[in-house]
């Protein structure tokens, strides 16, 4: 099998394409109260001591500016029958908790309910990255739930093998 090399951004978003990630939505509430979201497959945990994450959001997303200037997020780690609620938060434009139940949480935050987990976070720190921003997060507040992951591959949703 011969592999080539490209160096376009067709290559590169074909080869990131190649990396199952899981998949989680952000929350966030503006100086107003109102809420904003962003479904995310760029999540990871950064460090136990203390417990922190990070999230990355495009500068183009409709909730930027509200998860800019916050200091409070909720983030909910999907489970596999919730591709509904991940497509609803990675579409822009729209309202995307109209009609969608969301979990009230101790420090205020909205979660996803069915969600694996969800945590309540603090923003720490941001870094600007290219055409993104890096969230930094300290975690305040954790649910576990049951279930199995969904899963980001080949730009779809799937579900684990098995």
């Amino acid at each position: 099998m011969t592999v080539e090399l490209g160096h376009g951004i067709d290559e590169f978003r074909a080869t990131m394409a190649r990396f199952a990630s899981g998949v989680v939505v952000a929350t966030t509430r503006d100086a107003d109260g109102n809420p904003h979201g962003f479904t995310a497959s760029s999540f990871c945990s950064v460090s136990l001591d203390p417990p922190l994450v990070l999230v990355c959001l495009a500068e183009t997303a409709n909730s930027y500016e509200a998860f800019r200037s916050s200091s409070a997020c909720a983030i909910s780690i999907l489970a596999e029958d919730q591709v509904g609620v991940a497509r609803r938060f990675a579409t822009k434009g729209g309202d995307k908790f109209a009609g969608a139940p969301f979990t009230s949480l101790p420090e205020g935050g909205l979660g996803v309910p069915g969600a694996l987990g969800v945590m309540e976070c603090e923003v720490r720190d941001r870094h600007a990255a290219g055409d993104h921003v890096i969230l930094v997060a300290e975690v305040q507040n954790v649910r576990v739930g049951p279930g199995r992951p969904m899963v980001y591959f080949g730009s779809e949703f799937h579900r684990l093998g098995g």
